[in-house]
């Protein structure tokens, strides 16, 4: 299998050779996300580079409310992803894990995201907090690995994923919020299959 560049612009192609650039280059996670920060940045502000079709609700997708995950990068290896997460207005994700380190940041639209850890069995909730354009921050587990975004806006929220899987492909959790129980999941993508081994 090749890199796969799903949506082969100039613009992401130079967002993900300098992000792998910047992986390669850094001692630690943390270290690679500082390098990438301003890269991922510019992608936040810059209108134009999402075709709407990366915008836009599924409402067959397999989360529910119209959600959908939309690969626009993934290394042949599995090592990265790149893809846009879009949430209807009034929708909510599951509670859910990534089991990858990286960069998430909003694009368009208003969310408010619930940000939890696992402790003594069960989910605690560490932090709610709101996300405008333009918001991003890192995400090194257990970090902020688990969470929950809804849409508060009128419009569609769209974010966007920098991570260091093939997300939608790797078996992941959904977590219950009351009882803290994990069940195992496997988001998927809108616009391609995962291979399966």
């Amino acid at each position: 299998m090749t890199n796969q560049y799903v949506l082969d612009t100039p613009v992401v192609r130079a967002f993900v050779s300098t992000a792998r650039d910047s992986i390669r280059a850094a001692p630690s996670p943390r270290d690679a996300c500082a390098a990438i920060r301003p890269h991922f940045a510019s992608l936040l502000a810059d209108p134009d580079w999402l075709p709407d079709e990366y915008r836009a609700a599924a409402p067959e997708s397999g989360m529910g409310g119209g959600i959908g995950q939309w690969l626009l990068f993934r290394a042949a290896d599995g090592s990265l992803s790149l893809f846009s997460l879009v949430v209807p207005s009034g929708s909510e994700t599951p509670v859910h894990d990534h089991l990858a380190w990286g960069l998430v940041g909003l694009y368009q639209g208003a969310q408010d995201e619930d940000i939890y850890a696992e402790r003594n069995g069960g989910l605690e909730l560490l932090e709610s907090r709101s996300l405008q354009p333009g918001d991003f921050y890192e995400l090194i587990p257990p970090q902020d690995d688990i969470h929950r975004v809804r849409t508060t806006s009128e419009e569609t929220s769209v974010s966007i994923h920098l991570l260091t899987n093939d997300t939608g492909c790797v078996w992941r959790h959904t977590f219950d919020p009351e009882s803290g129980r994990r069940e195992p999941f496997r988001s998927g993508y809108v616009n391609v299959p995962c291979n399966e081994t």
